[in-house]
Formats: C-alpha cells, sequence, structure tokens
C-alpha cells in the first residue's frame, strides 16, 4: 500500500476526524486483495498505489472543493466550518433583472422634490423575508427599495439553502456595499438599478453562521464595479453594520480547507491572531495570512489598488484520480 494511496484515502475519501473510518477503508483493501490470491487472480505481490485505488474502495467520496481557476466577476471564494472540518463556500452574485429609475423619481416621501443619492440613503427600506419556496428546500431573502416604485423592484434576493443568521449577513453585506460603493463613486446607481440574484452553491446542503460576511460584501462589490477577486485567496469573517470585521470560530478547520484547495493567502479577523498562531507549523505551511479589522481592509487585499498591482493566474485544480 503505496504512500500516495494513503494521502489519497485522507484526502477523498476520509476526510472525518479520527481514524477509524480510514482503517475500515485499508481493511476492505486487504480483504479484496486476499480475495484475488486465494482465487488465483494474481500470482505475485499486489501493490495499490494512487492510480488504481479506486478499483479497491469505489469512487471517490469527495472531490475537489475549487470550482473555479480565475474567479469570475461577482464569485469570491469564503472558508466554511462543517462536521467534516472544514470547507471552501464560494459566494456568488449576478445581475437578475435591469431596472431603470425614471429621472425626477428618486423622491423623499410626501415631497414633489427630486433628492440626491445621499438623501434617498436616508430613507428606510422594504424587506421580505420568506423561508420556504414551493418545495420547501430554498431559503429567499428580498430587500427591496422604495425609491423604484411599483413593479419590478431593484434589491437582492439569495437562494442556496441558507439558515437565520446567514440571511441576516446577506441583508448585513448588501448595506455595507451600497454604502461603499457611494463612497467611490456618489454617481454610480447599481445597486438602484439592479435587483441581484445571490447564490451559495449545493444548494441541497443547510448552510447558517455569520462568518461569510466579508465575502458576501466583497461579491456584490466585485458585481458592481465588474472587478474579479484574487482567485488565489479566501476569506472568513463576521461583518458589522459599519463594517467592522468581528472574530469567527474553526479558524483552524478553515484553514486547513484553505491548503487543501490550493489557496496562498487567506483573511482572518484581527481578533482570531491568537487563534491563527497557535495552529502546528504543518497546518500553516505554504499560507499567507492577512488579519483585518475592517472591510476596508477586506477591499484593499481583494481587489488591490485599481492600478493592476495584481496579475490573475489561473490556480491549479487538484482532483482525484480516477
Amino acid at each position: 500500500l503505496q504512500e500516495d494511496a494513503v494521502k489519497s484515502l485522507v484526502r477523498w475519501y476520509c476526510r472525518e476526524a479520527g481514524v477509524r473510518n480510514l482503517q475500515k477503508h485499508i481493511e476492505r483493501i486487504y480483504r479484496k486483495v486476499a480475495l484475488k490470491l486465494a482465487m488465483g487472480d494474481v500470482a505475485d505481490a499486489v501493490v495499490v498505489d494512487e492510480q488504481n485505488l479506486h478499483d479497491f474502495v469505489g469512487k471517490p467520496v469527495f472531490t475537489s472543493d475549487r470550482l473555479h481557476t480565475l474567479t469570475p466577476v461577482g464569485v469570491v471564494m469564503g472558508l466554511a466550518w462543517n462536521s467534516m472540518g472544514g470547507s471552501t463556500l464560494y459566494i456568488e452574485s449576478a445581475v437578475a433583472d435591469r431596472v431603470r429609475v425614471p429621472d425626477g423619481s428618486k423622491k423623499k416621501r410626501g415631497s414633489s422634490t427630486p433628492v440626491n443619492q445621499g438623501d434617498l440613503d436616508m430613507v428606510p427600506d422594504e424587506e421580505e423575508v420568506s423561508d420556504d419556496n414551493e418545495d420547501g428546500n430554498t431559503a429567499v431573502v428580498e430587500h427591496k427599495d422604495r425609491a423604484t416604485g411599483s413593479g419590478l423592484s431593484a434589491g437582492l434576493f439569495c437562494t442556496g439553502q441558507m439558515g437565520d443568521v446567514m440571511k441576516e449577513s446577506t441583508l448585513i453585506a448588501y448595506t455595507v456595499a451600497k454604502n461603499l460603493l457611494y463612497e467611490i463613486n456618489p454617481s454610480d446607481d447599481f445597486f438602484r438599478n439592479n435587483r441581484i440574484h445571490m447564490h451559495v452553491p449545493e444548494g441541497a446542503t443547510p448552510k447558517d453562521g455569520p462568518s461569510a460576511g466579508i465575502a458576501m460584501t466583497t461579491s456584490l462589490l466585485s458585481l458592481a464595479l465588474q472587478r474579479q477577486v484574487r482567485p488565489d485567496i479566501a476569506m472568513t469573517g463576521e461583518l458589522s453594520l459599519t463594517g467592522r470585521v468581528l472574530p469567527i470560530g474553526g479558524v483552524k478547520e478553515k484553514t486547513i480547507a484553505a491548503r487543501r484547495s490550493n489557496v496562498h493567502e487567506i483573511l482572518l479577523p484581527i481578533a482570531n491572531r491568537k487563534d491563527y498562531e497557535e495552529l502546528p507549523d504543518f497546518v500553516r505551511e505554504g499560507l499567507t495570512v492577512h488579519y483585518v479589522e475592517s472591510f476596508r481592509d477586506v477591499f484593499k487585499l481583494s481587489f488591490g489598488d485599481g492600478k493592476g498591482d495584481w496579475k490573475a493566474e489561473p490556480v491549479v485544480i487538484e482532483r482525484p484520480a480516477l
């Protein structure tokens, strides 16, 4: 049983904590080899390596956590904790509908005088939250601006089996992204003129927790600015309404997930510095960590200074041998 076969067992078949399942898979290999010897199918020693491993234990249970070699506009790699340890969590945003606000329709309630973008942002927005759709599987959150009037509304709706806490994170991310875009370019009406669809892949898997906040906001701004996020970077952190990055849990599991996905740099809340520095060296090997305190730090590290200070290079996607 070659070393590369054992590593493949750990990576593609037995990710859970402990070694009981790994032991079961190794015993399964030995039983199959013993049967082949007893039936005379082989006359000499049997070598099990990465290439023929699937002949003894079947197809891999897990495949690559990375979906893209180059992240498209609106797509960001987050990090999540799950029962198997950690995994990558992609956040995807796309324009679902384009809604043009007629000139002069941006008015204060009870006033016939048009208002500017800054005044309009002070008008409360409507929120609609629906826990289930017709089949009861997909959670949907809608956030509608009053200013667009009747008919199709600009705003945000989300899919991907999100829990209540995660749905709240989408609304916080939407507000922070709108405010930051206004600071960057007050004349940019992207969020007011578009209905945005945010999705978290693997929709059959329930997801919850606040730690995707910075990834959600980055995804929305990537779409609004039409700028790709660096493909070799992953992030995790809860976001407050004022743009502060709050601490999260599962730093070890998320770090392992980042390494498994060939990520070179990760963004962590500054309050989690102690958690990361306590990790063994072999877990941190090959990773550069950036500690962020506010979303402005996340923005600079994700997009650079906007002058081409980083070059998008494809990232290799490692997959199991079949």
